[in-house]
């Protein structure tokens, strides 16, 4: 039964989980925890918080497992309450002071993440350059590039219009390739990535 449940997409597994299969919303849980936790690590810049907070968005959908309404993918809908959490999470700890950002550590590094891009040197690089844009630029194309999701889904999860979409991912991808260029150890790096 398990295997059968591992070839069913989220939508189908959702719906089993409905009907009362701990083990589909297991099997969805494994499928985007990951994810969710680096997507949640971009807002709150530690792990521990993070991972807290993806439960949480998972305990929400346990709690509250007819609240969703399909217009959505379930791993968009799963984004868009991490990051109400995220945010509401921000909101309560806002005038307490947080361990600095260096302390923190990477998610794709603790979960060895995308195995074949991070241990590579280009991937290292990238990910430093990442770190130097803007968190909304940051977020936007850790959505759009990493995790693949389409305009519309980034519209959803970001709250932005489909305009404000675009212009954001094009505006990160610019500023992202204005740090590459900056850095002459990326020379070589850049002209494989654009």
């Amino acid at each position: 039964m398990k295997i059968e449940l591992e070839n069913k997409d989220d939508l189908e597994l959702y719906n089993s989980f409905l009907l009362g299969n701990n083990e589909a919303f297991n099997l969805l849980v494994k499928r985007h925890i990951k994810s969710l936790i680096s997507f949640i690590q971009k807002y709150v810049k530690r792990i521990d918080i993070s991972e807290d907070l993806a439960q949480d968005t998972f305990l929400y959908i346990l709690v509250n497992r007819k609240e969703y309404k399909y217009n959505f993918s379930i791993k968009t809908y799963l984004f868009i309450i991490a990051k109400s959490r995220a945010l509401n999470y921000l909101k309560m700890k806002k005038n307490v002071v947080l361990l600095d950002e260096n302390y923190s550590l990477n998610i794709e590094d603790t979960f060895n993440l995308e195995e074949d891009v991070l241990n590579n040197e280009k991937s290292e690089e990238l990910k430093i350059a990442l770190s130097k844009l803007k968190k909304k630029y940051e977020l936007i194309i850790y959505l759009k590039d990493f995790q693949g999701f389409q305009y519309k889904d980034i519209c959803k999860i970001l709250n932005i219009t489909m305009p404000q979409t675009k212009m954001l991912l094009h505006r990160a991808r610019k500023a992202l390739k204005k740090i590459l260029e900056g850095d002459e150890n990326h020379v070589k790096w850049k002209k494989e990535y654009w």
